[in-house]
């Protein structure tokens, strides 16, 4: 192997994580010139690339369907790019914006990547300078597929890049996804999750784990996954050198919160922020959220920290990032479908001070804590804070509304559940908790529920004219749901008002959802894939009524074939509105035979129906061949979810089935 550079020699090129967007996700891999430039105008008309989002990166598809020349050169595809791509980056230049370009460490392999560099690494690194390129994706699509040794070709590809024929200096993202079991048995040296061992001395950011998603889908329990991964080696990063988590994803599939979790992880992990959707479809909330100058500058903190967590791992978690200022910023990380109080301390997260000065990110609202740090975090959450010693005057004091909590319907008891199911005419009712945590107290503190429009609420209960240090108070209301409500999920808010030594203020709490359902089943041995969900999800594509997911072909276990039922990939929850009025329900789950068509790997799921929140059935690992009954009581039930797990083996092949599924209702 030849002697090669194993420094960067521009440091500077990525001083804090580098930020911009990407054709992946949002454009596919046709994309073309006139879109790029449409996307490039727009980074700018809506204040993106003044918030830092600057470089505009090609990913796959920009190349010939013969991606390279007589001349042994790299080409774009003439019919796209018509004007070629040294056109593009200096298009690209003159609307103030940089410019990347995307190419495979491997060999090219029609069959496997679009484009290939092997054993053209100083030609291709020279034609990307010379063409004005500013940036650079090495991807390892073919690299895998050809058996390469990632470290010794990215090392090479660096050098290469380092030492182009123009003297330009270009951002290398060294993109390797490759994962186990993911894509296959591969040892850890060819994995992603290696590349931090050697990336830190020849790239600007370098790939932790697979893809975050697929084009046009980002979920956020992948999110999730690459987050807890990117995590593994904070002492990885730095100026200069990041762990890439992946594309940030608005508008692919998560929520408006999700994505909002999202960008405050990445900005807690000190990650390169880069857009993944097409920014031209993407409304006001997501913009501002992409634009929020304090979580911005959490990730662009010089310092170059990258953010750890403190304390233990679960549903909710702390996680915290030292900034340059001597400040630091928390994440309190709800992973959770339900809100969640979420508390630390000031000596937990190492700021030596019983008064804590809180910003906070989403809001840019400034309280005071006396020691205790909290926040109500909604369902999927993630409370962005940063936090310093509080001198002089008091500030206004932190001042936690709770999410509404349902304790009763139509005055019967219920259990906590994160969505509460309801009919058209239902009386819903809701406790409200405030507790101040500030260094002085709350005074007149007036709770009000916001509810959907034509929905009423009445308050039941008062509370007290002052809310001293560490106390708390509860409000009830009742809320009544109006009898031709139409079927979907609505949100109701709860905001106090109170005074202190500082001009009033207002807090909102976190959303309660409530979801008005479809009516409940009605008959005997009614087949239920035939009923109208509330909701339904799984693992990957999406769940089929009487076929087998991902192929339309028939329901079919143990060689048996059921002419209902449903088909989902784990993990998969879906959830049926009963309103208390059914008896029973009766089928049979198994593995799909027809992930015997496909491959060797996984196909052992668990199957569980869950009543009123409680787990009435369960079927145990379930494994290929395998048919398993069920017939369970559904007396007084509300709120049925059909869950489906991977058993521990992931859920590559868990083409599960539901089978003839009859469900018995008054």
């Amino acid at each position: 192997m030849p002697t090669v550079t194993t420094s960067i020699a521009e440091p500077s090129l990525a001083a804090t994580p580098y930020q911009g967007w990407n054709t992946y996700f949002g454009l596919g891999g046709t994309f073309t010139e006139a879109q790029v430039l449409s996307v490039a105008d727009y980074l700018v008309s809506s204040g993106l690339a003044r918030a830092g989002y600057n470089i505009v990166w090609l990913d796959g598809g920009w190349q010939a369907s013969t991606p390279r020349g007589a001349d042994g050169q790299l080409q774009g595809d003439p019919t796209r790019f018509p004007d070629g791509m040294a056109a593009v980056a200096a298009a690209l230049h003159a609307k103030g914006l940089k410019a990347g370009i995307y190419t495979d460490a491997g060999p090219y392999m029609p069959d496997r990547c679009g484009l290939g560099s092997y054993g053209n690494y100083q030609t291709d690194a020279n034609t990307f300078a010379a063409w004005g390129y500013d940036a650079v994706k090495v991807d390892f699509l073919c690299g895998i597929a050809a058996n390469l040794d990632p470290q010794t070709v990215y090392t090479q590809f660096a050098d290469a890049l380092r030492h182009n024929s123009s003297g330009r200096p270009m951002i290398f993202n060294l993109c390797n996804p490759v994962t186990s079991p993911d894509w296959g048995n591969y040892p850890q040296s060819q994995q992603s999750t290696n590349s931090w061992s050697y990336a830190p001395q020849i790239a600007e950011s370098w790939r932790t784990y697979t893809d975050v998603g697929f084009v046009n889908s980002i979920k956020y329990s992948d999110v999730l996954r690459n987050f807890d991964i990117n995590a593994r080696h904070p002492e990885a990063a730095g100026p200069g050198h990041w762990n890439d988590p992946d594309y940030l994803g608005p508008a692919l599939g998560m929520t408006d919160e999700e994505f909002r979790s999202q960008l405050a992880l990445w900005a807690i992990s000190a990650a390169p922020l880069v857009i993944g959707s097409d920014p031209r479809t993407l409304d006001a909330s997501a913009l501002e959220a992409l634009t929020n100058s304090d979580v911005l500058a959490v990730d662009q903190d010089t310092l170059g920290k990258q953010g750890v967590r403190v304390g233990p791992a679960g549903t909710t978690e702390t996680w915290i990032k030292p900034l340059k200022d001597g400040s630091i910023a928390i994440a309190l990380v709800n992973r959770g479908t339900s809100p969640a109080e979420i508390s630390t301390t000031a000596s937990a997260i190492g700021l030596g001070a019983d008064r804590v000065a809180l910003r906070d990110a989403w809001t840019h609202q400034v309280t005071e804590s006396l020691d205790t740090i909290s926040a109500e975090v909604p369902a999927h959450g993630v409370d962005l804070l940063i936090a310093s010693t509080s001198t002089g005057m008091p500030l206004t004091p932190r001042v936690l509304v709770h999410a509404p909590t349902v304790t009763a319907v139509d005055g019967t008891s219920i259990a906590p559940t994160e969505n509460v199911l309801v009919s058209g005419g239902s009386t819903v009712t809701a406790t409200v908790t405030v507790e101040n945590d500030g260094t002085t107290p709350a005074q007149d503190p007036q709770v009000q529920l916001s509810i959907p429009a034509g929905w009423t609420a009445a308050a039941q209960s008062t509370g007290p004219r002052t809310l001293a240090n560490g106390e708390a108070a509860q409000y009830t209301f009742d809320i009544a749901v109006p009898t031709g409500a139409q079927v979907g999920t609505y949100s109701a808010t709860a905001q106090v008002q109170f005074s202190s030594q500082r001009p009033d203020s207002t807090v909102t709490s976190p959303p309660l959802s409530l979801t008005v359902a479809p009516a409940p089943p009605s008959g005997t041995d009614v087949p239920l894939s035939h009923q109208p969900w509330v909701s339904a999800t799984s693992g990957w594509m999406s769940p089929a009524i009487d076929q087998s997911v991902g192929g339309g072909n028939p329901i079919k276990v143990a060689g048996t074939v059921y002419p209902t039922g449903i088909g989902v990939a784990s993990p998969s929850d879906i959830r049926y509105y009963l309103g208390g009025t059914c008896s029973r329900i009766t089928g049979i789950v198994g593995i799909d035979d027809v992930v015997n068509n496909v491959g060797p790997e996984g196909g052992t799921a668990t199957f569980s129906l869950v009543a009123d929140g409680m787990t009435v059935w369960d079927s145990g690992v379930v494994a290929r061949g395998t048919g398993v009954n069920f017939d369970v009581s559904l007396a007084g039930v509300r709120d049925l979810v059909l869950h489906v797990g991977d058993a521990g083996d992931g859920g590559y092949n868990d083409r599960a089935d539901w089978a003839q599924p009859l469900i018995t209702c008054s």
